[in-house]
């Protein structure tokens, strides 16, 4: 509502003019100036999304990074850094859900893991998500780039397969105007663009994971091994052979960061009179980087001091820049929110980065993509507005991706039925104010690709389970009689999570496990009537049976 509050601000001003002079100027001023102000325009919101980028591939969070990032820097600097901002899971589906609706992912049928390309899709048909909720009070709004909450084709893999035919269950149903894309990441196909409905390119021929043999790309020790989505493809799959993918034949990986850039400075293009007008536009610009294939763009190859990926990551960076330039040129920067983040934490090829290059993508976390350690899901939080954020500001508040809901209906003065966004918190207490109450955001639950839970709440974590529950050895540690059932870490004096405090402080421990099922069974963080969620085929965790 931070547009209102302008507004008061502004008639409170005139009617102290009014009572000093008392004029028929004064009044017709006031007259005029009003109406004006009822016309200030909310902004146009521009949500980017990366693939895969850890809390350190980004220059203004990681001073020593081996590679550049202006542009993000830009953002960071020019706006607000959330130093303790989250995904809502350790992988991509999961947080693709929880972005758009401001709810978990795992109050769904998806438990654990990552869905592929073709199929229901995951967010629920009537339920709010960011562009249904900004469709419904005026705004144009656009989706460009990756979905990966899966939409139904016409047939199954290689079978009875209908190109020319509508898919269905994808963004035009979840509230957007205008989608252009690819279904999911590219080692899931199905690898050609889309429309809004429709297959731009039928995707007939056939490919599978090619080795990456470029001298910067990752060697075959490195798990997982580079490879690329590229030409040749062939029109038969060979039989009694797995990891097939249907791709068309114009498909090539290396252009997709720029075909989404330009279709993003198009659309911007083609929405600024509108949006002077008083028309704004929502854009979410979910980018395929720096998830593999690191396919970068021959201009950008050999650039940069952290071999291949960070090669791709300073191609991502440019690309957003152009996106920033888009907004500048077409003189809609100042009104314009733009909230960059990623999915999940840095894929395991962190360690060859640090080990290979000197560069940290987790920073000082632990752990990466998968892991309930912070390197899984604590991801660059950033959000430049303007007129509606103060430059240079910083919070460490734990918050999450789940906030972006609260945040975007408070922005627009509408107030979140019971049913939608259940756990997201609106962070603009945060974003307009100097102080403010550090509780304002309640309890954050982390999730992993193994369907384990973690609860942050002020200073304290608790991971309801020992180890990382992902890609981290070991993955999972059963407790023997007499040790730690859990980890519990004070992020303030222990950001890196490495001295378990679960014997010093049972009460903590005792106080959070009940938060955390209170959480999951009443469907909600936030204050409200309990919400139900799916249940079914969920092996529910021994701490919520006792």
């Amino acid at each position: 509502m931070v547009y209102k509050e302008k507004l008061k601000e502004l008639i409170k001003k005139l009617i102290m003019k009014i009572l000093k002079h008392k004029t028929l100027g004064t009044l017709l001023l006031l007259f005029s100036m009003t109406l004006g102000a009822q016309n200030i325009q909310k902004p146009n919101i521009i949500v980017i999304y990366t693939d895969d980028q850890g809390y350190g591939d980004v220059g203004a969070l990681n001073p020593d990074a081996k590679f550049n990032t202006p542009n993000m820097d830009k953002l960071a600097n020019e706006g607000i850094i959330f130093t303790d901002g989250h995904s809502s899971d350790a992988v991509c589906t999961p947080s693709r859900y929880s972005l758009l609706t401001g709810r978990y992912s795992w109050r769904t049928s998806l438990k654990e893991g990552v869905l592929r390309a073709d199929g229901p899709c995951l967010i629920e048909k009537d339920r709010m998500t960011i562009a249904s909720l900004l469709q419904e009070n005026g705004y144009k709004t656009a989706m460009i780039g990756k979905w990966h909450l899966q939409m139904e084709f016409e047939g199954s893999l290689g079978k009875d397969r209908d190109w020319s035919k509508p898919f269905t269950d994808g963004p035009i149903e979840k509230g957007f105007d205008y989608y252009f894309g690819i279904p999911a990441s590219m080692n899931y196909g199905i690898l050609t663009y889309l429309e809004n409905d429709k297959v731009l390119d039928p995707p007939v021929l056939w490919t599978k994971k090619k080795a990456d043999k470029r001298p910067r790309a990752f060697s075959d020790s490195i798990d997982p091994k580079g490879y690329r989505m590229t030409p040749p493809y062939i029109s038969e799959r060979k039989e009694g052979t797995s990891g097939w993918v249907e791709v068309a034949p114009s498909f090539n990986d290396e252009l997709v960061l720029k075909t989404f850039a330009d279709k993003a400075v198009d659309y911007i293009s083609e929405s600024a009179t509108e949006a002077k007008a008083g028309k704004p536009f929502f854009l979410y610009l979910p980018l395929t980087s720096p998830h593999l294939p690191h396919c970068t763009h021959p201009d950008f190859q050999g650039q940069s001091n952290c071999g291949n990926y960070g090669d791709f990551m300073e191609e991502t960076d440019y690309r957003i820049g152009q996106v920033l330039e888009a907004l500048k040129a077409n003189g809609i920067e100042d009104n314009t929110l733009v909230i960059f983040s990623s999915d999940n934490g840095a894929e395991t090829n962190y360690v060859n980065q640090r080990e290979k290059y000197g560069h940290y993508s987790s920073f000082n976390f632990k752990g990466g993509k998968r892991d309930i350690y912070e390197g899984g899901h604590r991801v660059p939080f950033l959000m430049r507005w303007p007129n509606g954020i103060q430059a240079g500001k910083k919070s460490d508040v734990p918050v999450c991706q789940t906030d972006y809901l609260a945040t975007i209906a408070d922005i627009v003065g509408v107030e979140l039925p019971d049913n939608a966004g259940e756990d997201s918190y609106s962070l603009i207490p945060i974003l307009k104010g100097a102080s403010y109450d550090k509780t304002v955001r309640g309890a954050v639950i982390h999730h992993s690709v193994s369907g384990r839970f973690a609860i942050r709440e002020g200073k304290w974590k608790l991971n309801m389970f020992r180890d990382s529950g992902g890609s981290l050895k070991p993955k999972i540690i059963e407790p023997k009689e007499g040790e730690a059932l859990y980890e519990l870490y004070n992020m303030e004096k222990d950001p890196g999570e490495t001295t378990n405090l679960y014997f010093d402080n049972p009460d903590v421990v005792k106080r959070l496990t009940q938060k955390i099922t209170k959480i999951i069974e009443e469907g909600r963080t936030t204050p409200g009537t309990p919400q139900s969620y799916v249940k079914e085929g969920w092996d529910i965790p021994d701490w919520i049976k006792s």
